[in-house]
Formats: structure tokens, sequence, C-alpha cells
């Protein structure tokens, strides 16, 4: 919980913090568009994308924090927003799954193949 006692409203955290945070039962959702999440995305992320996120909350925990991601950490920080907003806690991962990578963190594909960042 240490992480939130320095943050605002507008979380960001780093993919090291995120990974920490998935550790300790956060759920990683990544909210790029289908081919994006089909070309490589973190393991057990799952994945609903930006433009139907608000129609599918009811698939969310509201017990878990949720770690949102996209490519780059702009789309995940719209969807971040909308999720704080309906109740959720949330944090958004800053840099999006290029940050993820660049953290030397695994990026798969369909059946655990390694995927690239699309």
């Amino acid at each position: 919980m240490g992480i939130f006692s320095r943050r605002n409203k507008n979380d960001q955290v780093s993919a090291v913090e995120a990974q920490q945070l998935l550790a300790d039962g956060a759920l990683l959702l990544d909210v790029r568009e289908p081919h994006e999440y089909q070309a490589g995305h973190a393991p057990k992320a799952k994945h609903v994308a930006l433009g139907v996120v608000g129609h599918r909350q009811a698939e969310l925990p509201k017990e878990r924090t949720i770690v949102t991601v996209c490519r780059s950490g702009r789309r995940s920080d719209q969807a971040a927003g909308q999720l704080r907003a309906a109740g959720f806690t949330v944090v958004n991962l800053s840099g999006g799954m290029q940050a993820w990578q660049a953290a030397g963190l695994p990026v798969v594909a369909k059946g655990g193949k390694p995927g690239r960042v699309a």
C-alpha cells in the first residue's frame, strides 16, 4: 500500500512498480486494440479495448487494484480515469508496454510465444 500513500488521483506507476502490484494481487488491464494485444502483451493481462471499457466494467473486480496499460500510457490513462470515476482503485502504467518491455519484462503473444509491442 505504500505506493498509494504518495500518489494523487492521477496515479502513475513505473513498470517495476506495476510488476510489484501484480505480484501483490492487482489485475493488469490492457486497453489496446485487439491486433496490438495479439501481437504482444504482458503475461496474464486481461484485454478490454478502451472503446468498450465502460460497457465491460462488470467484468472487472472492484476489490482488486487495477493497473491499466496501453502502448505508451495515454489511452490507458483515459481508461484509468473512467474506472476511477466508477469507483475502482486504478493506477496507470506510465510509458505503457514500451516501458514494460524496456524494463526487461516479458511480452508474449498467443500461446505464450514471444511477442512484440505493436
